[in-house]
């Protein structure tokens, strides 16, 4: 892959972060593949966009916003797309991104092929 292709994965991670701080749970499932899975510690494991869309609604709804990334690192995934890792912040909550990977799906924006993450404390 190329670097306008990570370049598209920088901002397919940035999108979702907007997504994600003006509450829009259907802005941030948009940035899943159709049957992703996410792996959400300790909530549980999510499939398919419409699962994730709920998931991330519900975070909204208790008051969680404001996530913000550190630590970000990129690699090429071994099955194509890249994968992202990351610590990350928001206001009642922190954590891990173990692995994000991110590919171009056929419209050309970056979705998450699938999405693990840990939430290891309160803030």
């Amino acid at each position: 892959m190329s670097s306008s292709e990570l370049e598209i994965c920088q901002r397919g991670i940035a999108d979702w972060q907007l997504a994600f701080n003006r509450q829009d749970a259907a802005g941030c499932a948009a940035a899943y593949l159709e049957d992703a899975v996410m792996l959400a510690k300790p909530f549980g494991e999510f499939k398919g966009r419409e699962a994730i869309q709920a998931f991330w609604q519900g975070i909204m709804d208790q008051g969680f916003h404001s996530v913000d990334y550190t630590d970000v690192k990129w690699e090429i995934a071994e099955n194509g797309g890249y994968v992202l890792s990351a610590s990350w912040t928001m206001n009642k909550a922190l954590g891990v991104v173990h692995r994000e990977h991110w590919t171009l799906d056929v419209d050309g924006k970056a979705r998450m092929v699938s999405d693990e993450f840990e939430v290891l404390g309160e803030r």
